[in-house]
């Protein structure tokens, strides 16, 4: 039977854009978070060679220039595979949507063929292949809260935040993300040379991401502390592991480049936060809008408001790290 391997989401909690590296990446900080929307991948090897990849959605490649793809002909090379592999694509994640779906489906289909050959690469193997391919891929292999640096491709786990409710705006708008970091370049430069910078000088920003980010360690830290021997529901330590987050004013740098580009994605993030959202953002470089809620009943409430004005959107939840690699593990067994 062909494994059948659910491709997760991931939503970006925070987003700070530094310098433009020599090898033509930027310097990136965020905090990666998978969700429960999914698509879902179909590996198989048969006689032959070459690699075949099948979807409906037209804005899927289906050459080399799809991840799944590089990511499937550099582990058969490390694997010592042989034959035919076909991979199958089912679609339910936005293309262009940043929410990582062609990093996922990527790292699903290195999974599948994993269980399609009946061989296994090394963990360190795992993130080499991904790191080769694509800046979100390692994240999928980690699951839960993460945290991203270099361009994105360096990942460590962070403590989880506990599942809570999501709702994930979904615009019918396709952001290019070179696009966004070009635009993200040129407001830097116009800031700069009318000394008007934004924040700070991009190694500035990253040192001052990093200290948003302990600052929420810290403050978890020591709640989690207070809170030894005392029980408590899960959804409230949810919300203040989140609010301890908001309150260090950790921010999506694309917001700042995308919202005057598509004033209607600024109107979708005031329409979660008009709904009770505890925090609201874009998802990478977008178009996605998600707001994280205290309970699944007040994200109802919000896609019925943002449906309302035109946008559709789905509830769902974030992942942990357990919940996550539970929900692969089962899907592969």
């Amino acid at each position: 039977m062909t494994p059948e391997i659910p491709s997760f989401a991931k939503i970006n909690v925070g987003l700070s854009i530094g310098a433009l590296r020599a090898d033509g990446f930027h310097e990136l900080r965020t905090v990666y978070q998978t969700i429960a929307l999914h698509d879902l991948i179909r590996v198989s090897v048969n006689r032959g060679s070459g690699i075949e990849i099948r979807c409906q959605d037209p804005r899927v490649p289906k050459d080399s220039t799809n991840t799944c793809w590089r990511v499937v002909e550099l582990a058969m090379i490390v694997l010592k595979a042989r034959g035919r592999v076909s991979i199958e694509i089912e679609k339910r994640l936005p293309v262009q949507g940043g929410l990582g779906g062609a990093s996922g489906n990527a790292v699903a289909a290195l999974l599948g063929l994993e269980l399609a050959v009946g061989k296994k690469l090394s963990g360190s193997e795992r993130l080499r292949i991904a790191a080769e391919v694509g800046s979100d891929l390692p994240l999928f292999l980690i699951g839960g809260t993460v945290l991203g640096v270099g361009h994105g491709e360096e990942v460590y786990p962070l403590p989880d935040l506990p599942a809570m409710a999501c709702v994930v705006a979904l615009p019918e708008i396709a952001v290019s993300t070179p696009k966004a970091f070009a635009d993200w370049d040129a407001l830097i430069a116009s800031s700069q040379k009318n000394e008007k910078l934004i924040k700070a000088e991009p190694s500035d920003r990253m040192s001052m991401f990093s200290r948003e980010l302990s600052a929420w360690l810290s403050a978890a830290s020591e709640r989690s502390g207070r809170a030894a021997g005392v029980s408590s529901r899960a959804g409230g330590r949810a919300e203040n592991l989140l609010l301890d987050l908001v309150r260090t004013g950790i921010e999506n740098d694309f917001e700042r480049v995308v919202f005057p580009q598509y004033p209607e994605l600024r109107e979708v993030k005031r329409v979660h936060e008009r709904a009770g959202a505890k925090y609201a953002s874009l998802s990478g470089s977008g178009s996605t809008v998600y707001g994280l809620f205290a309970s699944r009943e007040k994200a109802a409430r919000a896609v019925t408001k943002l449906e309302r004005s035109g946008t559709r959107a789905v509830v769902t939840s974030t992942l942990t790290r357990s919940q996550y690699w539970k929900k692969l593990l089962a899907a592969s067994s």
